[in-house]
C-alpha cells in the first residue's frame, strides 16, 4: 500500500475543498456525507414493515451482508491502520471526526453492500445501481470534506461486492428459517399496530 500513498495523497488534494469554497457547496456535501446513509436503515425498515415475504427476506439478507462488510472493514483497519488526512495535517477538514483508521470508508461500504445485494438479486438490480451511485456520491463527499482519502472509498467499493457475494449464497441456505423466526417475533411484539393496519403482518 505504501507505493500508492503518493498517488492517494495527490488525488486527495485535488478533490478536497479549499477554504474559498462557497458555503452552500460545503453544506450540500455535508448533507451527502453524513445524512444520506440514513436512507439505508429507513429503506430496510420500510421493506420490513410494509413489504411481503420477499422484501423481508431481502432486508435481512442485506443486513447480513452489511454486517459481514463491517467485520471486513474492522479487520482491514486493524491490520492496515491508515491515518485520516487531518491527522497527518493534509488538506482541510470541514467537520469533526474521530481520528480512527480511514481505510476503508464505513459509510461507503454500508451503502455499497446494500447496492450489491440488490444488484446480485436481479429483481432489484435497477434500484441497486441507483443505490451504488448514492454510495459513490457519499464517499466522494467525504473525500471532498477532508475526512477520507480516495483509496478509502475505492477499498470500500472493492470489499462491498465481496461481502454481498458471500452473504447471498449463505442466505439462500439459512435465510428462510431465520426470516420465519424474525417474522414470528415481529408479529408478537408489534401485534397492536399490525391489528390496526398501520404496518403489514
Amino acid at each position: 500500500m505504501e507505493f500508492l500513498e503518493p498517488l492517494n495523497q495527490s488525488l486527495f488534494l485535488l478533490a478536497n475543498a479549499d477554504p474559498a469554497t462557497p458555503a452552500w457547496q460545503i453544506q450540500a456535501a455535508l448533507l451527502l456525507a453524513n445524512r444520506l446513509i440514513l436512507l439505508v436503515p429507513c429503506g430496510l425498515t420500510a421493506l420490513w414493515l410494509w413489504g411481503g415475504a420477499a422484501q423481508r427476506d431481502l432486508a435481512l439478507k442485506a443486513l447480513a451482508g452489511i454486517g459481514l462488510a463491517l467485520l471486513m472493514s474492522y479487520a482491514a483497519g486493524a491490520l492496515w491502520p491508515h491515518a485520516r488526512p487531518f491527522v497527518v495535517g493534509l488538506g482541510q477538514a470541514y467537520f469533526k471526526h474521530k481520528p480512527t483508521s480511514s481505510f476503508p470508508s464505513n459509510h461507503t461500504i454500508i451503502i455499497a453492500t446494500l447496492a450489491f445485494t440488490l444488484i446480485f438479486d436481479r429483481r432489484w438490480a435497477g434500484w441497486g445501481w441507483a443505490v451504488l451511485a448514492a454510495g459513490i456520491a457519499v464517499g466522494g463527499s467525504r473525500v471532498y470534506l477532508g475526512v477520507h482519502f480516495p483509496l478509502d472509498i475505492a477499498g470500500a467499493l472493492v470489499m462491498a461486492p465481496l461481502a454481498a457475494g458471500v452473504a447471498a449464497p449463505a442466505w439462500r441456505r439459512i435465510g428462510g428459517p431465520l426470516t420465519g423466526l424474525a417474522q414470528a417475533a415481529y408479529r408478537r411484539l408489534l401485534a397492536l399496530p399490525i391489528s390496526r393496519g398501520w404496518i403489514r403482518a
